[in-house]
């Protein structure tokens, strides 16, 4: 399944990249969920396509994804991969500025089909590059912790011992 994974992931970045919404929809399961970073949770194929097409490149352009050293464990279906990923900024204040940033993904698969993706990276090195006004980088960052809330990964961390 290694060269399987390699694959996906080669027909993933290549559909953020062109933009093809309809062709990343695909590689995952009818249910299946793309947990983004900056823009949360998307379930469903046109959920998905639409998020490449109206969120990502309705805010960036010139997108490129490099893929490392891609992992994948078939006694859990898990497979992980981590990654260079950048883009043209778009949105306005930012317009032309290029963002660059590096990361890891988890991609849980089902049938050869992904049924969960997440991610892992610091946001902050993004809004940064973006010249982001610092109220508005606070607010998205403590949105991003309080999605945490609830977390039961995270539950024993926010009591503490």
């Amino acid at each position: 399944m290694s060269d399987d994974f390699t694959a996906l992931l080669d027909r993933f970045t290549a559909a953020v990249e062109a933009p093809d919404g309809a062709a990343l929809g695909a590689l995952f399961t009818e249910d299946g969920v793309y947990h983004d970073t900056f823009y949360g949770a998307f379930r469903g194929r046109e959920a998905i396509a639409a998020m490449l097409e109206d969120r990502f490149w309705g805010d960036a352009e010139a997108f490129l994804w490099d893929m490392f050293q891609p992992v994948y464990h078939s006694g859990i279906r898990i497979g992980y991969a981590r990654w260079v990923f950048s883009y043209t900024a778009t949105i306005a204040g930012s317009e032309g500025k290029r963002v660059v940033f590096d990361g890891m993904s988890q991609f849980a698969l089902e049938g050869g089909l992904i049924s969960h993706y997440r991610e892992v990276f610091s946001a902050g090195l993004a809004f940064v590059q973006l010249d982001m006004a610092s109220d508005r980088t606070d607010r998205i960052l403590r949105r991003m912790v309080d999605a945490h809330a609830d977390d039961p990964e995270w539950a024993r961390h926010l009591k503490g011992p």
